[in-house]
């Protein structure tokens, strides 16, 4: 036959038992706590590292530029953007013959086999295969009113540009554009945009 416990006792028993629950759910909350600010603390280490300049440097937020014939085609008149910075059919836009001809004021036409290869590499790498958070918000929304797309037109490069005045990028002789990504982003061409790390020529630091 069961033992039958009087109601009192019942009573501090499960109080008992849930005093117990709660100490150990505290535990559970801090120990997952502790596990945030570890996993967290874990990933700023990954994420930052000093550079030969004494910069605190994230890890690129939009993957380099890998393949040597572009970098050294398309590096030979400005900065060989990464392919993670529009979508693939902008780039496709960007690289037909038409599209070459008049490329953003220049002719850079090329022979059919050298188009066809960076044409591919950077349809391959382009912002809305990749994996990376930052190139998947440049491929959102308008990337430009005239005849070939623009990377300074994305809304997601208007948003992070939008309060630096033009006197201090366009009529800056030191930078000239906004298109000159790596005269104010000077980890640019490894893919590494930290607002943190922007120094514009002739004003310094800025962070919005």
């Amino acid at each position: 036959m069961p033992t039958i416990y009087p109601r009192k006792y019942n009573l501090v028993l499960a109080l008992a038992i849930g005093g117990l629950l709660a100490v150990a759910g505290t535990g559970l909350a801090l120990s997952d706590e502790d596990d945030d600010e570890n996993h967290h603390k874990r990933h700023e280490q990954e994420d930052h590292r000093q550079d030969a300049r004494g910069w605190i440097s994230s890890r690129a937020d939009i993957a380099p530029v890998t393949d040597a014939t572009y970098a050294e085609e398309c590096g030979a008149c400005h900065m060989a953007y990464q392919p993670g910075l529009l979508p693939a059919a902008a780039w496709r836009q960007v690289m037909t013959p038409e599209g070459l001809v008049v490329h953003y004021g220049d002719d850079a036409s090329m022979p059919q086999a050298l188009r066809s290869q960076l044409a591919a590499y950077l349809d391959a790498n382009a912002g809305d295969s990749a994996r990376r958070s930052r190139s998947r918000a440049f491929t959102v929304g308008n990337t430009g009113d005239g005849d070939l797309p623009r990377i300074t037109a994305t809304r997601y490069f208007r948003n992070k540009h939008h309060e630096i005045p033009r006197r201090m990028v366009a009529n800056n002789s030191e930078v000239g554009s906004f298109s000159n990504c790596n005269a104010c982003h000077r980890s640019a061409e490894e893919g590494i945009y930290n607002e943190h790390q922007v120094r514009i020529p002739g004003f310094g630091r800025w962070d919005d």
